[in-house]
């Protein structure tokens, strides 16, 4: 059956298509698993046939790309297929932590598919100094740029790694590559990093009743659209999925039970698609009920 098209409200930022919440690695400070017992929680994933239909509904716009994530994307085992397999107006970028094989990757995707008018790069490769062997990444990487992708090389500023991270930053410079980091969101040693549209919503024991709004599609493993990145990864009940025809993309304020245990991508004060600084994906509301 043929699904109608789906157009993305003006006010969305942002498109994140989690292809698998599977990763090779296992950080103990993944954004993914905020709360612990995420990781042990199997999930439905799509078809390769049944990503490439889904995210082919989406109308959106040159500055607007789809973002096939996880997890790890390329766990997923159509990852090649479901990039080849989109349609050329919808925009791809890609978070990875490299560990596939870039030769396949170089033989069987054309760069060009991954060209759009952003002010970032297109692939966007997690550092992870305790699990990824950085000489391979420049390598892996320098083979990629030499190819004609666009890339950098991202890693957060963990405090207890900073001078792995500062080695990391003058050797990708020394290479030719973008290096770039990223603020260190959660706890550490009883202190809440980060910055936040409201700080009252993370770490906070004493739940509470909000209204809020997203600027992000955020569709799971299974085609399903969540509310927020926290509904995602503690698995609360979606609120769409993306391969119901008669799916809508609504942009309105939702009631939420969970205000003080939000996840922090979700109230993390940062850059929108435009590199604009004070951008956060959820708006929150307090209303009387």
């Amino acid at each position: 059956m043929s699904l109608k098209k789906v157009c993305l409200p003006i006010e969305y930022n942002y498109i994140a298509a989690f292809l698998t919440l599977e990763c090779n690695f296992n950080c103990n400070y993944c954004i993914n698993f905020f709360s612990r017992k995420g990781r042990f929680i199997k999930r439905k994933t799509l078809s390769t046939q049944n990503w490439i239909s889904i995210l082919n509904r989406l109308e959106s716009r040159e500055d607007l790309p789809v973002t096939l994530q996880g997890g790890e994307p390329s766990l997923h085992p159509g990852f090649i297929k479901i990039i080849n397999g989109l349609k050329s107006d919808l925009k791809i970028d890609i978070l990875t932590n490299l560990s596939f094989s870039v030769d396949e990757f170089i033989d069987k995707i054309n760069p060009l598919r991954l060209k759009r008018c952003a002010p970032y790069p297109s692939i966007r490769i997690s550092f992870h100094p305790l699990n990824m062997d950085l000489n391979e990444v420049i390598v892996k990487s320098l083979k990629l740029q030499n190819s004609g992708f666009s890339l950098g090389i991202y890693a957060i500023e963990y405090p207890w790694l900073e001078p792995k991270i500062a080695e990391a930053r003058k050797r990708c410079k020394d290479a030719g590559l973008i290096f770039k980091t990223k603020d260190f969101l959660g706890e550490y040693n009883g202190k809440i990093f980060g910055t936040y549209s409201d700080s009252k919503a993370i770490g906070n024991k004493n739940k509470a009743k909000r209204i809020c709004r997203t600027s992000e599609l955020i569709i799971g493993p299974g085609g399903d659209i969540f509310r927020c990145h926290h509904d995602l990864y503690k698995n609360f009940k979606p609120i769409a999925s993306l391969s119901d025809p008669g799916f809508k993309i609504k942009y309105i304020f939702r009631d939420c039970n969970e205000f003080g245990d939000c996840n922090p991508c979700d109230l993390k004060i940062k850059t929108n698609r435009f590199q604009i600084c004070g951008h956060s994906s959820v708006e929150i509301k307090t209303i009387k009920w």
